[in-house]
Order: structure tokens, then C-alpha cells, then sequence
């Protein structure tokens, strides 16, 4: 088994265990990041028949606390399997994970192949590639995670936490229509949350430009999600989640 084999299979038996999360032992810690980028690409591997194929992308780390907790200048990506991609309203089961965390975020949907022989991309170029926005949730699976002591490196193999999204109906948008705009988060009819985005466009094209040097493209319906307007929060059984931004209607989630 080759190191970046043993780098996957380490995170990835670690996760079917249900087992507390740990970063990888120092003979198998990633020497950079795009070492890890590299076992990311085999943890895929070993995912996919499980969670089905690669059908989005997301974005993790994106603000300096998290960034300065792990040792990092920029954020880290990671995929959305096409299993856990679920339309709102969604029903999802706390049981199923280990220790669920969700981010209110705005996704973009793809209306065209993003190829990686087009990069370099920016905040500008994807907009005709994009067919519409919504608001979703990321799904985190950080089973117990003390984020103190997460290293980076070992988080972009286990591919970012990613447990999955719930996305909203998408609708055409300009960038001027979600850039800065405000999202509201609701838990059982109060609201516990509000912020603004950044801009969703050039979150995408970051995202498409680490894909690009890895050779991977992004593919027409692909979703990728670009970080949260307002902290995490964590959820129990019978919880009901609305978010709701402006221009954009809203994504729901009930929890069992």
C-alpha cells in the first residue's frame, strides 16, 4: 500500500468506525498540503461506493479563527457525494452521524462544465457557468473533533467533515443578487442567527482553481456550497431548521 493509500484508509476506516475524530499518526501525517489534496483523491476513492460519485463541492475553513486554530492562511475544500445531496424540505436522521453540525450557506448549481483547462478561473469568469443559487445546509460530520488540535492536513484527507447538504429550489442570480445578502436562521420558529455573504462567485472560482490543479473539472449539476453566514450550530431530534435569505426563498430541514 502505497503512503497516500495508507494516508486514505486510515481516515476513511476511522470514519465507517463511528470512531472519535483523530488526526492521522505522525508516520502518516501529509509533508503539505497538496500531499493531502492527493490522499483526498484516494479517500474519494474509497467513499464513492458508498456515498455514490462526486457531485459537488464545498468549502471549509473560511474564516481566520478556524484558519489561525489549525495553522493555516486560506481555506480548505473538499466534495459532496451525489448520496448525500438531499432537496429541501429534507428529513435527516442526528443517528446517522456521529456529532452533527450545521452551516447555513448559500450553493450555486452549475448550468455548464467547468473544465480545468480553463483555469485560471475568477469571481467574473464562472458567472455564465452558474444556473442558479439557493440557500442549503452543510451537513458536518466532525464526530467530536477538538478543533485546538485538528491539523489541517489530516482534515483535507478526511475530505473536510463533509456529511452532506440540504439545498433549497435554485433560482437565476446575478452577482449583484447574493453578494452581501442577508440570511436568516430559524430553530422551532426562532430565529437564532443572521448574517450577510461574501461573494458566492469567487468562492466558486477558488473552488474550481484547486480543482484545476488537481485535473478534476466540475461538471454540469454539480452544487457547490461556499460557507456560512452564521456560526455553526448544532441540532437534536425533532428540531425543524428554516433558512431563509433574501431573493432566494428558503431551505428546510427537520431533524429525527
Amino acid at each position: 500500500m502505497s503512503r497516500l493509500d495508507a494516508m486514505a484508509q486510515h481516515m476513511w476506516d476511522a470514519r465507517r468506525a463511528r470512531a472519535k475524530y483523530a488526526n492521522l499518526p505522525d508516520e502518516l501525517k501529509p509533508g503539505s498540503i497538496a500531499e493531502a489534496y492527493q490522499a483526498q483523491e484516494v479517500y474519494y476513492r474509497l467513499a464513492e461506493p458508498v456515498y455514490g460519485p462526486v457531485g459537488g463541492v464545498k468549502v471549509a475553513t473560511t474564516t481566520k479563527v478556524m484558519q489561525q486554530l489549525m495553522g493555516i492562511t486560506h481555506p480548505c475544500g473538499g466534495a459532496i457525494f451525489a448520496r448525500t445531496i438531499h432537496r429541501s424540505p429534507a428529513r435527516i436522521a442526528k443517528a446517522d452521524f456521529v456529532n452533527l453540525r450545521v452551516e447555513s450557506e448559500i450553493a450555486l448549481e452549475l448550468g455548464a462544465d467547468m473544465p480545468a483547462a480553463r483555469a485560471p478561473w475568477t469571481g467574473e469568469s464562472v458567472v455564465p457557468f452558474v444556473a442558479g443559487a439557493m440557500p442549503a445546509y452543510e451537513l458536518i460530520e466532525d464526530r467530536n473533533a477538538v478543533y485546538t488540535e485538528t491539523q489541517a492536513v489530516s482534515m483535507i484527507v478526511e475530505n473536510c467533515w463533509n456529511g452532506g447538504v440540504v439545498i433549497g429550489t435554485p433560482r437565476p442570480v446575478k452577482p449583484k443578487d447574493i453578494v452581501g445578502v442577508t440570511g436568516r436562521q430559524t430553530l422551532n420558529g426562532k430565529q437564532i442567527g443572521e448574517g450577510k455573504s461574501e461573494d458566492p462567485f469567487a468562492t466558486l472560482a477558488w473552488l474550481a482553481n484547486l480543482l484545476a490543479e488537481r485535473g478534476r473539472n466540475l461538471s454540469a449539476g454539480m452544487v457547490a456550497i461556499t460557507g456560512s453566514l452564521i456560526p455553526t450550530f448544532s441540532i437534536a431530534p425533532g428540531d425543524a431548521c428554516v433558512f431563509t435569505v433574501d431573493g432566494l426563498g428558503e431551505c428546510v430541514m427537520d431533524v429525527t
